[in-house]
Order: C-alpha cells, then structure tokens, then sequence
C-alpha cells in the first residue's frame, strides 16, 4: 500500500536512456546549491545508449555557493543531469537542452529516501517551459501523498482496512487526475524534445496509442531529417508498440550473416518462411532451439525455411551458439540488441518471437517460442 502511493514519485526521474551525437551549440547553465560538499564538484551528465550517466563537465562551488557550466550539447539535444557531488545522496536534476539555452539552476544538493531536495529551474526554452508545469502538476499530488502517508502509518498500526482502502481509492483518483493534466499538454508540445519524454513516461501503450502515434507523426513532420538519436528511437519504438499484423505484408529484412553475406527477406519468396527472433543470451530460446531444429528438418523438404534474426551484441557468442545448437539454416544479424533494426520493424519486445510468412511474403501466423503450434499448423500447410 505505501509502496503504491510513493510510486508516482519517481516518475519525474523516469527519463529516456538514449545515445548522443555530435556536440555542437553551448548551453550557459548558472546555479547556486544549498548544502556544499567541500572539496566536491557538481557534473554535468550525459545519459548514453546503455543508460550510464556519462560525464561530459566539472563545476566547483565557490565561496557563495555558485557554479557554473558552459557546455557542448549534442547536436538536435539530448538529456542531461545535474549531478551534485556524484555522491550516493547527490541531488540530480534532468535538463532537457537543444543547444543555445541559458539556464539557472537553484537546488538544495542532497536526496535522502525520506526528504527529496528542493530546486528550481529557469530558462526560456520551451522544453524547460513545460517541464516545469510537469513539475508543478506532480508536486500537487506529491502534497497530497505526504499527508496520506501519515494517514496509512496510523490506519496500518490500527489495522484500518477500509481507511487503507479509502485512502488507495483516493490516490488512484487523483493519480489519474494527475496525469490526465499531464497529456492534455502534450499536443501543445508540438515537435520539443519535452514531448518525447512526456509521451514516453506518461502515456500509456495500452489506452493512448492514438496519442503517440501523434506525437510520432508530428515528428516525422517537423524533424524528419532531425540527427537527434532521441527522435529515432522514440519513432522505433512506437513502430515496434504496433508490431505486425496477420495478413499483412512482412517487412523486408536485408541483414548480414556471420560470414558477411548479405539476406534479404525477399529472396526465400516461393517459400514458407518462419523469421525466429532469438539470442544467444536469451535461455528460453536456447532451450526452444531443439524443436526448431526437430521442425526444420522435418518440413524443409516440402517447403519451408527459417530465417533467424538475432538479437545479439558479440559476434563470437552469436556464432558460439548457432553452432552449439545446430543452427543449420540462414542466420543474420546487425548486433545491435534490441536496437536492431529488423526487430524494431516487425514490433519485437521480447525473444523468442517468431512470424511465419506464406509464399507471397505475408504474415499467416506469430508465435512467442511454441513449437508445438508452429508444428500443427505447419502440418496444415504441408498435410497434402
């Protein structure tokens, strides 16, 4: 029960972990920090690919308790942190920059579970903008969370079930209310980089798909030719949310194998072809790979084939485990994880994930590892 009331508070560190590009405009960013850490520094961060905060600059603290930054920021924007003190209780604030912005920065320096530290952020950029309204909608129910939190600490010692009750009723409510303030916003954010992480940690796949297909088509509009990798990922994502429909035509995937040669989808056309999504580190894979192979030398004589498309990142276990396995059919891959570009297209969220696709390349069927369904209706296809 408290673990839920809490929760929406660490939605506002909820940020997007994406790579950078090219550095390019500055940002002039001045601040001034309640408690001071001597001998400490305040950095600025970068979050990169895999979601490490990567320092790009170093501010000291002077006397008045003032720093400041004038720093590259990566061309098209990116997300960026505050990190006082880079200490286990350092304060970090996220700025959303572009390039070109002044900002000013007053905070208190240090988070603890029980006091999360105050600050405040102005700028002219319309990212900080409604950032800052974010912010300020959030902080009405944190209030709001503070005083029920004193009710359920008193409700639970007394064992209180329907004050709990009434008092989660009353979070949901106003959780909802919260974040319905939230999306209102969004399709005033036109095509800011505040809109990405707004969409991305407000709305839902489930209820408010038709939002972010918005928010991606006004993208797709405004910044089609944007470098910003936060644009790219964010309309890959939304690709892979959608997926593939049954009876639609399969994306075409042109990926190398390990030996360099280029596949293409469209080349194993006349055939039914089953695309398997997998990795060499994915173990519910690994252990479905035996079927795959009972099924493939069963079939392929009357017809089908395989395409395996992995997931992987090394090079050395993709073909480690291909050969493990006996993985005897056509393997590709770009070893980009779950930036693939093969998976982004067909909507993969997790492995294994398999698509089979009829002689003139549409998708009949998908299966998430079932070897038994893949094999039934096979022997439908292949029963005469």
């Amino acid at each position: 029960m408290k673990k839920s009331i809490l929760s929406i508070l660490s939605v506002l560190l909820g940020f997007s972990m994406v790579a950078q590009t090219t550095a390019t405009k500055k940002a002039q960013i001045t601040g001034k920090v309640q408690n001071v850490v001597p001998d400490k520094k305040v950095y600025l961060q970068m979050i990169n690919g895999r979601g490490t905060a990567v320092n790009i600059d170093s501010a000291n603290v002077d006397a008045a308790h003032n720093f400041k930054f004038n720093s590259p920021i990566a061309e098209g924007g990116g997300y960026y942190l505050i990190n006082f003190f880079n200490m286990p209780l350092s304060q970090k604030l996220l700025l959303i920059l572009e390039g070109g912005e002044k900002v000013e920065v007053v905070a208190d320096g240090m988070d603890t579970p029980q006091v999360r530290g105050k600050f405040q952020i102005k700028g002219e950029s319309k990212n900080i903008q409604y950032f800052n309204q974010i912010i300020k909608i959030n902080q009405e129910l944190q209030t709001k969370v503070e005083g029920w939190n004193k009710q359920v600490t008193i409700a639970t010692e007394k064992k209180d079930d329907a004050t709990l009750q009434k008092i989660q009723n009353e979070f949901q409510n106003a959780q909802q209310i919260t974040v319905g303030k939230i999306k209102a916003m969004i399709p005033d954010m036109g095509s800011e980089l505040v809109a990405l992480w707004t969409a991305g940690n407000f709305l839902n796949p489930e209820t408010d798909m038709d939002l972010l297909e918005k928010v991606a088509d006004t993208f797709k509009k405004e910044k089609a030719n944007s470098p910003n990798p936060h644009i790219k990922s964010f309309l890959e994502q939304i690709k892979r949310m959608k997926g593939v429909a049954i009876g639609s035509e399969a994306p075409e995937i042109s990926l190398k194998t390990p030996s360099d040669s280029l596949v293409t989808l469209s080349s194993m056309r006349g055939k039914y072809v089953l695309i398997d999504f997998w990795a060499s580190w994915c173990g519910p894979c690994r252990r479905e790979n035996p079927n795959v192979v009972r099924i493939y030398n069963r079939f392929h004589a009357k017809g089908f084939d395989i395409l395996g498309v992995s997931l992987d990142q090394e090079k050395t276990a993709w073909v480690r485990a291909i050969e493990k396995d006996g993985l005897v059919w056509q393997q590709v891959s770009d070893l980009q994880y779950w930036n693939s570009i093969a998976a982004a297209a067909y909507g993969v969220s997790a492995i294994p994930a398999q698509f089979l696709i009829d002689k003139e390349g549409k998708v009949i069927a998908k299966y998430t590892g079932s070897s038994a369904e893949l094999e039934k209706k096979l022997e439908e296809i292949f029963k005469d």
